[in-house]
């Protein structure tokens, strides 16, 4: 998901991303590499399920999940052949639109953006006009945290200029906690369980939207233009047995972290066990929208990110919305 887990690597002392990548099943039928970034987390939860409940092999495909190292740029191992999917946000995925690369959302997994500015409970910042020459900590200019904090301005009648934003790399806990900042931008259902866990009770200013909804699209499957057109069946066997995975972990979130204990090393740890279900749950609800469907991706919501993204500077040039997303892919109903 690209920066979506970036602050992961500092959250979780995991292994390596660079270990050898896990067989999703066994060396039968069509193979499929997918890019999973950053280190292994229970987020990545709807691929491990499809792994481990056989759902890829019942598609007759086998699939690899690969997780990136984290300094591998998000797109490289697509681009050189070395993966066919990605885990991606919209917004980064239209970035490489904007470069050049045809790539396609055929799923969108998060159907709410899954970001907002994390303050302390007693904080006087209450709504988006509220950020004005606020000190505010990002990991940095790039990635969804940062898009979600252009996003919270703009509906504040703000732009970055009105407030005072640092790059505070993945240091959200420390640097809150020893007020160097008002507030920190990051993950609902990441960085905000762990200021509860370490006991700092905090609340988050999250995107409104108003009646247009969201600005931004959340992180979902990334395939290229050409792959596309040449294993289009693959893929949708691909798209239908994750969305079978995410499926089961929104229904089983105990069995789902069980699951996972094979691919996240030390979930089998009490302590680490209970974060990973409290990540699990309050990431799950977000991976619904309000009619419950899975991976729909929402025409207006990409025509809107377009236009945002292209006004906010963080496209190259414009990009068609339309040609970035296709629910083609998708289980028939």
């Amino acid at each position: 998901m690209g920066a979506a887990l970036a602050s992961v690597v500092a959250l979780a002392t995991l292994t390596s991303c660079a270990e050898k990548p896990k067989d999703a099943g066994d060396k039968v039928g069509e193979s499929i590499t997918v890019g999973l970034t950053y280190t292994p987390n229970i987020q990545f939860a709807p691929f491990y399920v499809a792994a481990e409940k056989g759902y890829y092999k019942d598609a007759g495909l086998n699939v690899t999940l690969r997780h990136h190292g984290a300094a591998e740029d998000l797109f490289g191992a697509l681009k050189s052949g070395k993966e066919d999917v990605v885990y991606a946000g919209g917004d980064e995925m239209l970035q490489a639109r904007s470069k050049n690369l045809p790539i396609v959302d055929i799923a969108t997994f998060y159907q709410k953006y899954p970001v907002g500015l994390i303050v302390p409970k007693e904080s006087d910042i209450k709504k988006p006009t509220d950020l004005k020459g606020r000190t505010i900590g990002t990991p940095g200019p790039y990635g969804e945290t940062y898009f979600g904090l252009l996003a919270l301005l703009k509906e504040g009648g703000l732009s970055v200029k009105d407030a005072d934003v640092k790059n505070i790399g993945f240091t959200q806990q420390a640097a809150l906690t020893g007020k160097k900042v008002e507030g920190v931008m990051g993950y609902l259902n990441n960085d905000a369980i762990a200021f509860q866990e370490a006991g700092k009770e905090v609340r988050a200013l999250t995107l409104d939207g108003g009646a247009e909804g969201d600005p931004l699209v959340g992180v979902g499957i990334g395939v290229e233009k050409k792959t596309l057109d040449k294993r289009g069946d693959d893929m949708k066997k691909f798209v239908e047995a994750s969305l079978r995975g995410l499926r089961y972990a929104i229904d089983n979130p105990e069995e789902t972290v069980k699951l996972s204990e094979k691919y996240v090393p030390g979930l089998g740890d009490s302590k680490r066990h209970k974060n990973a279900l409290a990540v699990l749950k309050a990431t799950t609800p977000m991976m619904q929208n309000d009619a419950g469907d899975l991976g729909a991706n929402d025409p207006q919501s990409w025509s809107r990110m377009a236009d945002f993204m292209y006004e906010q500077g963080l496209l190259e040039k414009t990009v068609t919305p339309e040609e970035a997303y296709s629910n083609d892919y998708l289980p028939k109903a």
